[in-house]
């Protein structure tokens, strides 16, 4: 694990590159990377989020700056400028049940082939997709999800780059510290080395590569 600046930290990402960000409706999203994103202009962004939050909060900043290409989320309902971009044909939206979002993820950290789900079966979720039969049942097979960076927001960081993560605000962040090629975290709080207890630990170091204290 590297201590790095903020700016540092956002520079490292190209346009149309693929993010993946933590958070649920804005709470356990690393802000403070968001608007950095924002203030550097990257652009033809590819997203991989629960959700696009509000106008103003979270991804919203990334949607109403027009800075994303596509997105793969769970939903859009409350973000009305993500509805409007779908519509109009500038920003492609990917829906994905939030159970099947969260395994694809976790298929793409593991290192596995994907997930066997029967979720979205008969649906439109099904189109293009191939149907596997395990014991007499039908199932999708949903492929894993990966992606350059992952950006996550964490309570505690030690000086080796361990996390652990606070209440709601851990949501997706643990799983996609694991599916990316490089993840950058935002630490509310670094810490001496044993202050995390190792059972305490959420996010082992050796998955971290970039940790940004002021956050």
């Amino acid at each position: 694990m590297k201590s790095i600046p903020l700016e540092d930290a956002v520079a490292l990402i190209p346009d149309g590159a693929t993010l993946m960000i933590g958070g649920f409706m804005g709470v356990g999203t690393p802000e403070e990377l968001v608007d950095e994103i924002v203030r550097q202009q990257r652009r033809g962004l590819t997203v991989i989020a629960n959700d696009t939050a509000r106008p103003g909060i979270g991804i919203g900043k990334l949607v109403s700056g027009r800075m994303l290409r596509r997105l793969i989320v769970s939903h859009i309902g409350l973000n009305a400028e993500t509805q409007q971009q779908m519509i109009e044909g500038s920003l492609e939206v990917v829906l994905v049940p939030q159970g099947t979002l969260a395994e694809r993820i976790r298929a793409g950290g593991c290192g596995l082939g994907g997930v066997l789900t029967p979720t979205g079966l008969g649906t439109v979720v099904q189109e293009g997709k191939r149907v596997i039969e395990v014991d007499g049942r039908p199932f999708l097979l949903e492929p894993p999800l990966r992606a350059d960076f992952a950006l996550i927001q964490a309570f505690l960081a030690d000086y080796l780059g361990n996390l652990t993560y606070a209440l709601t605000g851990r949501n997706f962040n643990p799983l996609m510290a694991m599916a990316a090629d490089t993840v950058v975290v935002c630490a509310e709080n670094v810490v001496p080395i044993g202050v995390i207890a190792p059972d305490h630990v959420v996010t082992p170091a050796p998955l971290v590569d970039y940790v940004i204290s002021r956050c």
